[in-house]
C-alpha cells in the first residue's frame, strides 16, 4: 500500500490502518462516534494527502477546462473554488472534483484519490485531441493536504497564520503561510461543518500537522479517520465517488444537476442531453430508517413486493441518533415521505424517503 507523508504519525497515535484504494489510511484513532462528535462540537484534523492534484497552465488552460468539465468556469475569480464534474462520453461521472483558480491561465484541480489516473488520462486525451495550448502536471506526490473541520477550526488555524481567515469565504482560498510554511488555505470540506483544507509541500506537511495538533489541543481538537469522515459526509448528504455515483450514473441521477451548464459545450454533453430529453428512470434519494436495522451498501430497496433499487450508502448518524442512507431507486419513489423498505438479512425493515441533506450546521 502507498503511504502518506503522515503515516508514522498515525501509527504513533495508535490509529487503526486500513487499505483504502491502495493507500494505508487511518480509519479511526479512538472510535468513529467520538471523532464524529468532536467534528460537530469542536474540531478534528484529517490526513487527506492521498487525494490528487493536477495543475493546468498556459494561454488555453481555461478553454481546456471549460470543455473538459460540466461547470461554467468563465466567471470564476482568482481565489475562488468551484465544484464540477468530469464525464465520460456516455455522460457518466468519472469524478466530482474541485477547481482552484490560482491566477489567470493557471488552475489546480483536486481529484478523488481513486480517480486521479482516470481524470488525468481523460483530460489529457481531450487536450491532445483539441490541441489546446496548455500544460498539465500531476503534482499529487509533491503535495500534502490536511482538512481541519469543525466550529472551532477557524480559531485554531488563526493562531498559526497571518491570513485574516474571516475574510476567506466559503469555497474561496488564499495563499498564506501556516506555521511559517507556504500553504494554500481553502474554506471548504467534506463534513458539513465550517473548516479549511490546507495544501503545502509534501515534505513540510508533517510540520503543519504537528503545529495544528499542538494549537488545537486546548480547544478539544482531535485527529479523525476515514470512518468519521464517512459518517460526517453522509449526514451532510454528500456523495462518495465510486459508491453513491459511478461511471454508469450521470449528474442528473445524483444531486449534481446544478453542476451542468447547458449553455456551453463540454465532453459528454450530447449523451447527457439525450438522457435529459428522454427522462431519467432512477436517481439517488435520501432515506431514514423507521424500522430496525441499518441500511448498508448493496441492500435491496423495495416498495411492497417490487424491488425498486439498491442502497448506495448507509450508517447510524451520531448527530441525529438515527439510521440514514442513500439509495439509487426508481424515480417515482423518490418524493419525500414515500414509504419504502430495506431488505436486511432477508427481512423487510421500514424506511421513508427524506429530503437531503440530513444535517445542516447551525448558523
Amino acid at each position: 500500500m502507498k503511504k502518506t507523508p503522515l503515516h508514522e504519525k498515525h501509527v504513533a497515535l495508535g490509529a487503526k490502518i486500513i487499505d483504502f484504494g491502495g493507500w494505508a489510511m487511518p480509519v479511526q484513532y479512538t472510535n468513529v462516534i467520538d471523532e464524529h462528535k468532536a467534528t460537530r462540537t469542536a474540531a478534528t484534523l484529517f490526513d487527506i494527502c492521498h487525494m490528487g492534484e493536477i495543475e493546468f497552465s498556459g494561454p488555453q488552460a481555461t478553454d481546456l477546462l471549460q470543455f473538459a468539465l460540466t461547470r461554467d468556469l468563465a466567471g470564476q475569480k482568482i481565489g475562488q473554488v468551484k465544484l464540477s464534474a468530469l464525464l465520460n462520453d456516455q455522460g457518466g461521472i468519472i469524478d466530482d472534483l474541485t477547481v482552484y483558480k490560482m491566477a489567470e491561465d493557471f488552475y489546480m484541480l483536486v481529484t478523488n484519490a481513486t480517480t486521479l489516473e482516470a481524470d488525468f488520462q481523460r483530460i489529457k486525451a481531450i487536450l491532445d485531441q483539441k490541441k489546446f495550448n496548455c500544460r498539465m502536471e500531476d503534482i499529487s506526490e509533491k503535495t500534502g493536504k490536511l482538512d481541519l473541520q469543525g466550529p472551532r477550526a477557524e480559531e485554531i488555524l488563526q493562531t498559526l497564520s497571518d491570513a485574516d481567515l474571516k475574510n476567506i469565504r466559503f469555497y474561496h482560498f488564499a495563499q498564506f503561510p501556516v506555521a511559517g510554511i507556504p500553504a494554500i488555505i481553502s474554506r471548504s470540506g467534506y463534513t458539513g461543518e465550517d473548516g479549511f483544507e490546507i495544501y503545502a509541500a509534501a515534505e513540510k506537511i508533517s510540520l503543519i500537522w504537528d503545529a495544528l495538533m499542538d494549537a488545537g489541543r486546548s480547544s478539544g481538537m482531535k485527529p479523525a479517520g476515514l470512518g468519521a469522515r464517512d459518517t460526517l459526509r453522509l449526514e451532510a448528504g454528500m456523495m462518495l465517488n465510486g459508491q453513491d455515483m459511478t461511471q454508469e450514473m450521470s449528474p442528473l441521477e445524483v444531486p449534481y444537476g446544478w453542476l451542468v451548464d447547458w449553455s456551453k459545450d463540454f465532453a459528454g454533453k450530447s449523451a447527457l442531453v439525450s438522457l435529459r430529453d428522454r427522462g431519467i428512470e432512477k436517481k439517488i434519494a435520501g432515506l431514514e430508517m423507521t424500522g430496525r436495522g441499518i441500511a448498508r451498501h448493496g441492500y435491496a430497496v423495495k416498495s411492497g413486493e417490487r424491488e425498486i433499487g439498491l442502497v448506495t450508502s448507509g450508517t447510524f448518524a451520531p448527530t441525529l441518533n438515527k439510521a440514514i442512507g442513500l439509495a439509487f431507486i426508481d424515480i417515482e419513489f423518490t418524493a419525500p415521505d414515500t414509504e419504502i423498505s430495506i431488505i436486511i438479512r432477508d427481512t423487510a425493515s421500514a424506511a421513508r424517503v427524506v429530503k437531503l441533506p440530513f444535517y445542516k450546521r447551525p448558523k
